[in-house]
């Protein structure tokens, strides 16, 4: 060590040549728990040593907890000629690079004043800058040993592995497996278990099994970080054949491989393997390990068990926030959302994740009144609301048509970079805006993304649509292919109801054709509606009644309801009355079937079909549904049904309806209409959903 930062050289005292050093830095390659609330607490930068230690100024140095106390410990340790010894200075040395408060430059620093480092302090240095995230660092270090032929050992190779696996290609990590062949460390399990979860971590699951099978004598490290590869790629199948062989083997699982196997029942569904697991669990009386009995209750919930969920929910002796959020979370998805709320209340410890569980549910499940009160809650308790937080509360205010807060979540939000703007973020707002009615912000969103993922330009496509702006949601699809993006099948539903909205026969028979033709996209349910619906509203009923008969399955209501719909704008009766007896045997109950064929008649003067249709729906108990809308007036909403006179405004908004009605007469010029006044039938062609008002106020 350079004389500058020392003092000289004094013999070594009899306690450091009695120490019997025993170092054995057994790497982790288990991926960080998430099913549970403590599963990130810190580790002690102390943690990894067997050394017995007796000297009061390293014990002192071992509780250390930061760089102001470890600056004074090494300056203690300089007079006294403490820190000229290698076990001494490679405490100091570990605390800088490791410890949570330790510091890297202070590390560096110390490295390269030392003369002769040894392995451990190299180690060390490569480490530090892999927990760093500054893997360059890292691995330049390694670098230097092989340079340098500095002796190594096992970890220096497993310690330069995790430096690798912060790197986009694996090809440096594969010079290093060359350097393991050339150094003979290839058969040493540490370094086969490295390799093993470095080719996992990089996708490369051949390269990873062919380490897994080259190990002669695998220990639980070795299967679990192989089952983990395989899970986390999506390998569900390998991932369980593996594990069975491994309960045949000599290793038997612990916590983390039956975590990595519920992980993947979770993921594929699978919940006769999840269920055997958790009987596994049972036999070795594991019931008390908090985080593999919150793997198992993650698998219920995610397989929609609720019942075995609730039970395992209700057997556990001890809970963190991780068990309660996830049984909130599996209530509010299968939209049993008074048993979630129910249990959020009862909640002892609340995070952002478990108000986030609540807030999707009240959104996912048409309450997004609900989503927003509780978003307020949520800011008002001083939480900050995360990225999906975020997205619910945009679906929210898309489905109330709330532009105003969902402006304000956009500025203060995304622009003043509170949350980072990311492509799932600003797709919620590409649909929050066109549900509002504002295409141009939805447009102005979409164009300054600098990343777009098929949702991006799938609700782009769909936002021009629904506003009939075909021609518009046409250029966007064809700069999407042009692009190299390949389309799915809700790509197509918003070109073809673009089309269908536009008018534009020819181009959409001509996608209908290039989705399976081109993109080997079969046409479902949704894509023959909107063709329907396409040839229905241009008048080619006949071409819309073929095309109906023809589908490779049975018609569904959206189809023959697109066509009752075209039936009753051309006055076409007897078509009319042939879909919607398809539409009553499918659902009896639906009162716009009713409604529109009823409207269908009487524009073309058939009284008698009208009286008929009225007894029906009489008979049948069949009620039309009061149609609302919502209207926002200086930043407050307010609520109409159909015939409603609760608004303390209501002899107002009548009188001016009656004029809006009188002077749309007057340019009409319609005069044979004393039978129909009053029925006014708008319908929505998405959902064949009819709002009805029948003003009591209008007169002819």
């Amino acid at each position: 060590m350079k004389p500058f930062l020392l003092s000289p050289k004094i013999p070594v005292p009899l306690w450091i040549s009695s120490l019997r050093f025993s170092f054995n830095h057994q790497i982790p390659f288990y991926p960080l728990n998430p099913f549970s609330s403590t599963s990130t607490t810190r580790t002690k930068w102390n943690s990894t040593t067997n050394v017995i230690i007796t000297h009061p100024t390293l014990l002192i140095l071992e509780s250390c907890t930061s760089m102001t106390q470890l600056k004074q410990i090494q300056a203690h340790m300089t007079i006294s000629g403490l820190i000229t010894h290698t076990f001494p200075v490679s405490r100091v040395l570990a605390f800088c690079a490791l410890a949570d408060n330790g510091d890297l430059n202070h590390a560096y620093l110390l490295f390269t004043q030392l003369e002769n480092p040894n392995t451990y302090m190299w180690n060390t240095m490569i480490r530090g800058y892999s927990k760093a995230n500054m893997p360059v660092m890292g691995f330049s270090f390694f670098c230097q040993m092989v340079q340098q032929r500095i002796e190594m050992d096992s970890r220096s190779f497993v310690f330069a592995l995790k430096a690798c696996e912060q790197f986009s290609r694996v090809l440096v990590g594969k010079s290093i497996h060359s350097t393991i062949w050339k150094m003979g460390f290839v058969c040493a399990l540490l370094v086969q278990n490295g390799l093993i979860h470095f080719y996992s971590v990089h996708g490369c699951l051949i390269l990873a099994r062919k380490v897994f099978d080259e190990v002669s004598l695998r220990d639980v490290v070795s299967w679990t970080s192989m089952i983990d590869g395989y899970s986390a790629r999506n390998c569900y199948n390998e991932a369980f054949e593996l594990f069975d062989s491994m309960l045949l083997s000599d290793v038997e699982p612990n916590e983390v491989t039956l975590i990595s196997v519920l992980s993947s029942c979770s993921r594929e569904g699978d919940l006769s393997v999840g269920k055997s697991i958790h009987e596994y669990v049972r036999r070795k009386n594991l019931n008390h390990n908090l985080n593999l009995m919150n793997a198992i209750l993650d698998m219920y919930v995610k397989c929609s068990c609720l019942i075995a969920a609730r039970e395992t929910f209700d057997n556990m002796r001890i809970k963190d926030v991780f068990s309660w959020t996830s049984m909130v979370n599996g209530y509010a998805k299968s939209g049993e959302l008074e048993l979630a709320r129910k249990l959020f209340n009862e909640m002892p410890e609340r995070n952002v994740v478990s108000w986030n569980a609540m807030i999707a549910g009240y959104s996912q499940n048409n309450q997004p009144k609900q989503a927003l009160e509780l978003f307020h809650d949520m800011v008002e308790a001083g939480l900050s609301p995360m990225e999906n937080t975020l997205v619910c509360v945009l679906s929210a205010c898309g489905q109330l048509g709330y532009l105003d807060f969902g402006r304000w979540i956009h500025l203060y939000s995304v622009e003043q970079k509170l949350i980072e703007n990311s492509v799932i973020l600003a797709n919620a707002l590409i649909d929050m805006y066109a549900k509002c009615g504002v295409i141009d912000a939805a447009a102005e969103v979409f164009n300054y993304m600098p990343q777009r993922d098929l949702v991006s330009w799938n609700s782009m496509i769909s936002a021009y649509a629904s506003h009939g702006h075909a021609k518009q949601a046409v250029v966007v699809f064809e700069q999407m292919i042009n692009g190299g993006l390949k389309p799915d099948d809700i790509t197509f539903v918003g070109v073809l109801s673009a089309c269908s909205h536009g008018g534009l026969v020819t181009e959409g028979r001509a996608y209908f054709k290039e989705m399976e033709r081109n993109y080997d996209i079969k046409p479902k349910q949704e894509h023959y509606a909107c063709m329907i619906d396409l040839l229905g509203r241009v008048g080619l009923l006949e071409d819309a009644y073929e095309l109906i008969t023809k589908m490779p399955m049975h018609p569904s209501e959206a189809a023959w309801g697109a066509l009752l719909n075209a039936c009753k704008m051309y006055g076409n009766v007897e078509l009319a009355t042939l879909s919607a007896k398809e539409l009553f045997d499918l659902d009896p109950e639906d009162s716009g079937v009713y409604v529109l064929l009823a409207t269908t008649c009487a524009n073309g003067k058939r009284w008698g079909d009208v009286r008929m249709i009225r007894s029906m729906m009489r008979e049948r108990g069949v009620k039309k549904i009061p149609g609302h809308s919502l209207i926002e007036v200086e930043g407050e909403f307010h609520e109409f049904l159909a015939r409603d006179e609760s608004h303390p405004q209501s002899e107002d908004i009548y009188r001016a309806l009656d004029e809006m009605y009188l002077l749309s007469k007057l340019e009409d010029n319609v005069t044979n209409t004393s039978e129909l006044t009053g029925l006014f039938t708008f319908y929505d062609d998405s959902s064949r959903s009819c709002i009805n008002y029948q003003s009591k106020r209008l007169k002819t």
